[in-house]
């Protein structure tokens, strides 16, 4: 019998469509709130809890201290002095790549990003170990000089990659007509460039701010031995303490260190409020700055600072793990591949930590290669006002320092719902889920990127030809937004295996992941074996990077012979 298809039968199914993908869409909405901006919620209304009683007494109590003054000032010390000092470098070396003519940019620049791929716990521990093995000098690092040199060090690179395609994009006869009026380079540079280069410059030094104000394992490493408290160790402190309202008075910290990184932000804000470059104005790569011979007596010093920052450590690090016992001289009866064999084969927490490790960063890079794929389309296809509202919220998390976050996790997930506990804390679930709600927005900004770059015409096209979802998908945009998706999973992959600051609070025994096994080498003195271990996980990291590249490069070559 033949089904008679009527105007008011398609009426009804294009209803019963629209009502689901509302219905889907109302859904991935509020299980998006309840994944990243519940938990913030939450902690923030734990800080105002004392005794099962809301009110003000935690902030009165912590505020009354001494010591929280004293932590607040150490924590503005190395924070604005290392992101001071971050600029100083990044700027200098994004200004030498985009104007001047030194040889081998390309190499360069993998030695100015080297610090900051670099897991910061790991260049701490290379730091520490370079400057004991200097005996001409006395360096101290467990000073709040240490910590500052170390954390600017580590994250001038975000500086460098923010403000040099700045520098690139401004126009070379503005700074001409000031010189051709009689004004000097140094005229130009103060009247031209810093001011139209104001944006990347104030972009990558916020990113620096939080970045610093963030970071766990530096001023853990170097401030907790020389009992310099800074508000992220302070609230790991409080936690691991289990004194009485640790978890009310650790909230209470969290929200003081959040406001200072939204106080940094509003002081972005203000300064970028009248600065404006085109985005669309085009890239010179061509310098302005013609050194010819003179060069040398610039890439010299600059090859001298990059494999002094970036190499030298490193090689220090190499040494502290060959030798059988810290402090010996590195000659050949004193070296041994010991503390390798035990930290691979003898002590089983290391491969068990790293096999943790794999597992999260892998589920986690896929769950966001997947989902932050998705939500990147649906926001640069469709830029409503609730795909706005969905970014801010999924790039909360990151925004926030690791430490709030961490604790966040705690309140959100150890009882959900009043009276039900899930048993997530304490688990590597809990561990997962954080890292996939702190690490979405690096797949999302990627995706972003990539899909920003695909015109919506060949979608439009494959509409009218009658191409499915799934086929537009498969043969369209898959094929051109590959690259991109990688790149963004390959971030969140680094980010994940290596992290610290979130770990440090949420992990427990078996599930200890590589930064703590590392981090608790060196608290317990093992200076060897956690420079073996970071020699290893270094070595990961380079072979991840390879197979990553490898696939790209794979894949632009089957896209070029089509």
């Amino acid at each position: 019998m033949t089904q008679v298809v009527t105007p008011e039968t398609i009426t009804k199914k294009g209803f019963s469509m629209k009502m689901m993908k509302r219905l889907i869409g109302l859904t991935s909405l509020l299980l998006i709130i309840l994944l990243f901006l519940l938990p913030i919620v939450r902690l923030f209304v734990m800080s105002f809890k004392h005794n099962d009683q809301f009110s003000l007494i935690n902030y009165t109590i912590i505020l009354a201290e001494a010591s929280t003054w004293s932590m607040l000032q150490n924590t503005l010390i190395v924070v604005v002095g290392s992101t001071l000092f971050a600029l100083l470098l990044g700027v200098g070396t994004a200004w030498v790549m985009a104007y001047t003519d030194i040889r081998w940019k390309k190499v360069i620049q993998i030695f100015i990003i080297i610090p900051f791929v670099i897991p910061s716990y790991i260049v701490t521990i290379a730091w520490s170990q370079f400057a004991n093995s200097i005996d001409v000098i006395d360096i101290h690092l467990n000073s709040h000089l240490g910590i500052i040199f170390v954390l600017g060090i580590s994250h001038y690179p975000l500086v460098y990659l923010f403000t040099v395609t700045v520098l690139k994009r401004i126009p070379k006869e503005l700074e001409w007509a000031v010189r051709s009026s009689g004004g000097s380079s140094w005229v130009a540079f103060k009247r031209v460039t810093i001011p139209l280069a104001l944006p990347g410059i104030v972009g990558g030094g916020m990113i620096v701010f939080l970045s610093n104000l963030d970071n766990f394992g530096i001023p853990a490493i170097l401030g907790i031995p020389a009992n310099i408290t800074v508000l992220s160790t302070a609230i790991y402190q409080e936690v691991i303490g289990f004194g009485p309202n640790a978890f009310a008075r650790a909230a209470t910290l969290s929200v003081l260190l959040a406001l200072v990184a939204f106080v940094g932000t509003g002081l972005q804000w203000f300064l970028l409020r009248k600065s404006k470059l085109s985005e669309t104005a085009s890239i010179d790569e061509s310098p302005r700055y013609i050194l010819g011979k003179r060069r040398k007596w610039l890439e010299i010093p600059l090859w001298i600072f990059l494999l002094g920052i970036s190499i030298v450590p490193l090689l220090s690090m190499v040494k502290t793990s060959l030798i059988r016992a810290y402090g010996l001289d590195f000659i050949r009866e004193n070296i041994t591949l010991k503390h390798y064999q035990y930290v691979l084969f003898e002590y089983d927490k290391v491969l068990q930590s790293m096999g943790t490790s794999l597992k999260l960063a892998l589920i986690t890079t896929f769950i966001c290669a997947v989902f932050g794929t998705m939500i990147a389309y649906i926001r640069s296809r469709k830029n409503s006002s609730i795909m706005r509202f969905v970014e801010v919220i999924v790039g909360l998390p990151y925004a926030l320092p690791g430490m709030v976050m961490a604790l966040s996790m705690i309140f959100a997930w150890m009882q959900p719902i009043p009276g039900w506990n899930p048993g997530l804390y304490g688990t590597a679930w809990i561990l997962l889920i954080a890292y996939i709600t702190r690490f979405m927005i690096l797949q999302v900004r990627g995706s972003m990127t990539a899909i920003s770059q695909v015109s919506i015409d060949l979608e439009e096209a494959a509409h009218l030809f009658g191409a499915s979802t799934f086929v537009k998908w498969k043969t369209i945009l898959l094929p051109l937004l590959l690259s991109g998706i990688v790149s963004g999973a390959f971030l969140v992959l680094l980010t994940t295996l290596t992290e610290l600051t979130v770990s440090s609070l949420l992990w427990s025994s078996g599930t200890e992941t590589i930064g703590i096994v590392i981090y608790n080498f060196e608290q317990a003195g093992y200076t060897t074996h956690s420079s073996a271990l970071s020699v290893v996980i270094l070595g990961l990291m380079l072979l991840l990077a390879l197979i990553v590249y490898g696939i790209q490069y794979w894949w632009k070559r089957r896209l070029s012979k089509g």
